[in-house]
């Protein structure tokens, strides 16, 4: 039985824009092989963690293409309206066994560099083909980009948390793994995006409720467990016993949950916040949480998160007590803790940590959870200024690399790398240079993949080590 392509099956042929399909017949003559790069053109950060692009080179290019696949596309893209390439196609099919014949060159997934450098190149292969560098532009450039921006927003965010840490903690780095848990995976478009950028924040932090991206770290990037989470009510949980019984949901709480060396999460903010907290956990069920042997974190999830999770600190240091550290800061006793999860962005988590520090509290008595602000909120092309451009050509017969650029009068900022790019270190600082001027510097573009085979494979542990030595 011959096999028909199904439409729902992924298929690079189709990832990718209309105006593609026409540009094989738009280069110039003799053309044989077209380079491109990305970079992030500047934004919002000044450096950026690069991650991501070894789930696309696993998950989709390690596939070969086939001429099920390529009926499909030529039926679809002809009554689409444009050109289809089909020679081109069965060109890479019948020479190629299916597989691309590309060159993807890229710095190590981890490291993190100023932005406005060189971090991906590719360039084909095959003479006969150099319409595919452009071709795959769609696909490439998000699967750098999405990862890349959560990656960086998370590290970001690493960085505030642990600047705060650092100044009132004895103990941060024990602390810093598990400040900023992910709660974004319904916060975004699809279950990969969740999945993708769920595992971007698994680069920097160790707690997550995205189960998808565990997946994800399994079986591209050979981690077993990548992140952790606790028992944790919802507000569905805790109204469905009544208003006039919502401390036998908490107490409910601690009966299935508590426990010596065990953590337990409990929203409390259903009806009120402040009266939960004084009267129900710190008077009522006070000795419960206390001879439990664990910690039971206490979750605000509205009002002003500016506000509100200090007040709560506050509210359970009144209650629970608390001691002074070495560094002169408050802690609460380790049976009580407070998670925000409400509201959290990098500017609130900012202004809630130095309000804790104004008042005398270390950041070690609170956790965020960050939802759709760190998977999807203000996480889009725009935000680093994206952008994958041809930056090279080189045509039949003639041995020169030929620049390619654009330098548009009415946005210099849009203005792009000329000629095949290599990154390198110099003086401590990263640079991207022509390959010409490299002075014969170490290329930080390694090639990790090469028609159809990965050349570089990377864990999520040294990803995680290099993250760590910026």
């Amino acid at each position: 039985m011959t096999y028909k392509w199904n439409p729902s099956d992924h298929s690079i042929l189709l990832d990718v824009d209309s105006y593609k399909g026409s540009h094989f017949l738009q280069y110039p003559p003799k053309t044989e092989y077209v380079s491109s790069y990305i970079e992030s053109r500047g934004g919002k950060f000044e450096n950026h963690l690069f991650f991501g692009l070894q789930v696309f080179l696993k998950r989709y290019l390690a596939r070969p293409i086939t001429k099920a696949e390529i009926d499909y596309a030529e039926e679809l893209w002809t009554a689409h309206g444009v050109p289809f390439n089909r020679a081109g196609w069965d060109h890479i099919l019948n020479e190629h066994d299916g597989y691309l014949p590309l060159q993807i060159k890229a710095v190590k997934e981890g490291t993190v560099l100023p932005v406005k450098n060189a971090i991906v190149q590719i360039i084909n292969t095959d003479p006969k083909v150099p319409w595919l560098t452009s071709f795959l532009e769609t696909a490439l450039l998000r699967a750098v980009w999405y990862p890349t921006t959560v990656a960086t927003l998370s590290w970001t965010v690493k960085q505030i948390i642990r600047g705060f840490l650092n100044e009132t903690c004895e103990t941060p780095e024990n602390e810093l793994p598990f400040k900023l848990h992910d709660f974004g995976a319904r916060g975004v478009s699809s279950g990969e995006s969740a999945a993708l950028g769920g595992l971007a924040h698994m680069v920097n932090f160790l707690g997550s409720d995205t189960v998808g991206a565990i997946g994800y770290a399994r079986a591209y990037y050979d981690e077993p467990m990548a992140a952790f989470s606790i028992p944790a009510a919802e507000h569905s949980t805790i109204t469905s016993w009544g208003r006039d019984n919502e401390i036998d949901a908490f107490a409910n709480m601690l009966d299935q949950f508590a426990g010596p060396d065990k953590l337990v999460a409990v929203v409390s903010d259903s009806y009120d916040i402040y009266k939960a907290t004084r009267e129900y956990w710190g008077e009522t069920l006070k000795d419960r949480v206390e001879s439990s042997g664990g910690t039971l974190v206490v979750r605000p999830d509205s009002g002003d998160p500016r506000i509100v999770p200090v007040e709560i600190v506050e509210l359970l240091g009144e209650a629970f007590g608390y001691e002074t550290n070495s560094k002169g800061f408050k802690v609460l006793s380790k049976c009580v803790r407070v998670i925000q999860g409400d509201g959290v962005n990098p500017d609130s988590i900012r202004d809630i940590l130095q309000s804790l520090k104004d008042k005398g509290w270390s950041a070690e008595n609170i956790a965020f959870g960050m939802g759709g602000a760190l998977l999807q909120k203000g996480v889009d092309r725009d935000t680093m200024k994206w952008a994958m451009k041809a930056n090279a050509t080189k045509r039949a017969g003639d041995p020169i690399w030929y620049d390619v650029f654009k330098d548009p009068i009415t946005d210099k900022g849009k203005t792009s790398k000329r000629g095949i790019q290599t990154l390198i270190k110099s003086e401590g600082k990263y640079l991207s240079v022509r390959k010409s001027e490299a002075d014969g510097s170490e290329d930080l573009l390694e090639t990790v993949w090469e028609n159809g085979k990965l050349m570089r494979a990377q864990s999520l542990a040294e990803i995680r080590t290099l993250s760590e030595n910026f």
